[in-house]
């Protein structure tokens, strides 16, 4: 597809009580168009459990499920991609094992080419206006410093950190092919509307063919 992605990434501690089955359903409704399940609070059949769930869920609205961090999860359930950070298991690895779309985190030039060398089918690139969930991946990097990492590869970049309905197409206009958001959804009191907002965003950009 040629319409920018919207992501949406799952985390319990900002979702009010909500579970990931409850926030997964109002962002398909709303627009996204990939699902990353990320939870480290959860035990192994727990995170299986609700992986499967979701999985069940993102299909059936004919969308993706990406499973952050576990390559055994993301195969026992068949999940649609796997995406790696920097303190996870490393792409080269993972990818003779790994049948499906697979990212890995970026946040400059030398690491996107590393990670494309590595096998890595799209980038998570940020954060773009800083990060309220993951502190410690760094200061902002701005459009400009992410049009150097898209500049740098040839793979989709996706856009992460602070992004919100009213941000998200600066990303876009800095070369990235998407977005992706926990906290302006996850947290929001109705994480529906807020994606419906950034989707109605995301679409008054064209990208390039």
């Amino acid at each position: 597809m040629n319409r920018p992605e919207l992501h949406v990434l799952t985390d319990p501690h900002l979702a009010r009580g909500r579970d990931h089955r409850e926030i997964v359903r109002a962002a398909l409704a709303g627009g996204a168009d990939v699902i990353q399940l990320r939870d480290k609070s959860l035990s192994e059949a727990e995170l299986l459990a609700v992986a499967r769930d979701l999985r069940d869920i993102v299909r059936a609205a004919g969308r993706q499920l990406v499973i952050n961090d576990r390559l055994d999860v993301a195969l026992a359930i068949d999940a649609d991609g796997l995406h790696l950070g920097p303190e996870d298991l490393p792409l080269a690895v993972a990818r003779p094992q790994w049948p499906g779309r697979l990212g890995g985190s970026a946040r400059t030039p030398e690491r996107a080419r590393e990670l494309e060398a590595a096998g890595a089918d799209y980038l998570g690139v940020g954060p773009l206006w800083g990060s309220s969930t993951k502190p410690a991946a760094g200061p902002a990097l701005g459009p400009e410093r992410l049009a150097a990492v898209v500049a740098a590869t040839n793979l989709p970049v996706i856009a992460i950190g602070g992004i919100a309905p009213g941000n998200a197409a600066a990303a876009l206009r800095a070369g990235a092919r998407g977005v992706a958001v926990i906290a302006s959804v996850v947290g929001a009191q109705d994480p529906e509307a807020v994606t419906a907002a950034l989707r109605a965003e995301l679409d008054q950009v064209a990208l390039p063919r």
